[in-house]
């Protein structure tokens, strides 16, 4: 990740410098490092979202502490998503659309505009469970708290679809026609308003999901000082974190 104070823009992710393996990777056509992103994020998404639903529905719906350590968490997670798909929607897209051949131009266009649909529709889904989850930090209720665990749970349903189609019609491209030079710029103008403790949490969550060689990369992705803040201080923190979200300490 980039540097930057708390509650400054930052990368969405730190960018894995090979696609994830745990053995000696095989070489991967130019562009391979923008797929490998795009896989990345989609999965930590994914689960997050899941995981996140799983609680909700067996989360108390009067505990004041509770309730913030979740709908905090449901916000900070369709924060990324809203700004990984303004990413996508004006930087990735556009540059694959002008990358690939003549001949690929018009399926890589179709397909971005199936894709433009699909990131509406859960773009306001996003914006939906936001709300839901403030009205449960009002109410207290039962009811209020079901319909904030229905609606995380409808959006993980449509992110799985969505990176899926994503996954089968535009990262083969990404992987096939999006050179380095391309994907710098791309990455470049990424960004995510976050705090300290918010870049902390977003790290340990891709860690945690990552095989051992993809975690090397990762933090050698780093500046030195941010790879000895983590592991004197951020590892720890990261563990207090997912214990008091989930109940149970991460697996990284």
């Amino acid at each position: 990740m980039t540097t930057a104070q708390a509650g400054t823009a930052t990368r969405v992710l730190p960018v894995p410098r090979r696609a994830v393996d745990d053995v000696l990777p095989a070489p991967r056509p130019p562009g391979s490092r923008a797929g490998s992103y795009q896989r990345v994020l989609h999965g930590r998404v994914r689960r997050e979202l899941r995981v996140l639903a799983d609680l909700l529905c067996w989360a108390p719906a009067d505990e004041p502490a509770r309730t913030r350590a979740l709908t905090v968490h449901a916000d900070l997670v369709g924060r990324l998503l809203l700004a990984h798909h303004r990413l996508e929607r004006e930087e990735l897209w556009p540059a694959l659309v002008a990358a690939v051949p003549d001949g690929q131009a018009a399926p890589a266009r179709a397909a971005v505009a199936d894709w433009s649909a699909r990131s509406a529709r859960i773009d306001a889904q996003v914006r939906d469970l936001g709300t839901a989850a403030r009205q449960w930090a009002v109410a207290g209720t039962p009811a209020a708290r079901d319909v904030v665990a229905r609606a995380c749970r409808a959006l993980a349903d449509a992110v799985d679809a969505h990176t899926a189609a994503e996954e089968r019609d535009l990262v083969p491209l990404l992987d096939a026609y999006l050179d380095s030079r391309r994907w710098a710029r791309v990455a470049a103008a990424g960004s995510c308003r976050l705090t300290g403790r918010e870049r902390r949490l977003v790290l340990g969550l891709v860690l945690e999901d990552s095989c051992a060689g993809d975690r090397a990369r990762l933090l050698d992705g780093l500046r030195r000082q941010q790879r000895w803040a983590w592991r004197l201080t951020g590892v720890r923190r990261y563990r207090r974190a997912v214990v008091r979200l989930r109940g149970e300490p991460p697996a990284v």
